[in-house]
Order: structure tokens, then sequence, then C-alpha cells
């Protein structure tokens, strides 16, 4: 029990710390998704909602490609950080054992604990880099559908630019 208690305190607490932080940054990363999605759902796919036309195309009007793109940039930061974050613990998981291992080198009286305590910053970091991964699945598909939109969007205004009088540009 004195094992585990002193491993989680010591380097699995940095896996602990780091796969609270990279919840948090999950949570904001499906959240821009989401309102990216839910804005450019209603504007680009008219043709299957419930809004008239007419209502649909006054809300495109009202979209500007700024704010668009700024989402998009907004949601495109949080998921760069979570992928990265996500990238890390298996390596977290590497050098929790390396580390462990190598206090053998000075000191071989202990080294049953050693053993355990490289074991469980492998565990920890395997468990959260299946965990986070399994999540990016959830949010990828929204970020991939969300990037066809905007583009979607910013390809229909730029031909509808190209095609106002020039006057009214």
């Amino acid at each position: 029990m004195k094992v585990i208690f002193s491993n989680i305190i010591g380097f699995d607490m940095i896996i602990f710390l780091l796969a609270a932080a990279n919840g948090v940054v999950f949570y904001f990363t499906k959240r821009y998704a989401d309102e990216l999605f839910d804005k450019m759902h209603l504007t680009v796919f008219v043709p299957g909602s419930r809004r008239s036309q007419e209502e649909a195309r006054n809300e495109l009007d009202s979209l500007r490609e700024s704010d668009v793109v700024a989402m998009r940039s907004k949601m495109g930061r949080w998921y760069s950080l979570y992928v990265n974050l996500t990238g890390i613990f298996p390596l977290l998981g590497i050098l929790g054992t390396v580390t462990s291992l190598l206090s053998l080198v000075n000191d071989m009286s202990d080294v049953q604990g050693s053993f355990y305590s490289a074991l469980t910053s492998t565990f920890w970091g395997i468990v959260f880099a299946m965990l986070f991964k399994f999540l990016d699945g959830i949010v990828s598909p929204k970020i991939e559908e969300n990037e066809k939109d905007v583009d979607l969007f910013l390809n229909r205004n730029s031909v509808r630019d190209a095609d106002a009088p020039s006057d009214y540009r």
C-alpha cells in the first residue's frame, strides 16, 4: 500500500494532472466544435432544414466571414492542443518507467517497489492515451465536418461576391 501511495504522489501525479488538464482542453474543443457546427449546419445545409429558404438566406447573409473564420481558428487551436496532449501520455508512461527503473541503479534494496512503480506509470500512460484517443474519435468527425462546412461557406461567399455588381462591392 505504501508503494501505491508514494507512486501516486510521485510520477503518476504528473500523469493525473496532465489528464485533468487534457480533460478541460477536450471540453473546450468539443464546445467550440459544437458551436461552429450548429452555426454552419443551419446555414449551409438549407434544403434539409425545416426553415424556409428565405429565413436561411437571411441568416446566411447575416453571417460574417471573419466571424466564421475566427470560430474555425479557435476550434482548430483547441483541437491541436488536445491532440498534442493526448500524444504525450504514452511517452509519459515510458518516462515514468525509465525513471523508476533508473532508481534501481542507485538502490537495489527496493527492486519490487521500483518495478511496481515502473508498471503503474506505464499503466496510467496507456489508460489515459486510450481514453483520450476514444474521445478524439467522438470529436474529430465533427471537426472534419466543420472544416468542410466552412470551406463551402467561404466558397459560396466568394462566388456571391464575384457575381455582385462592381458598385455593390
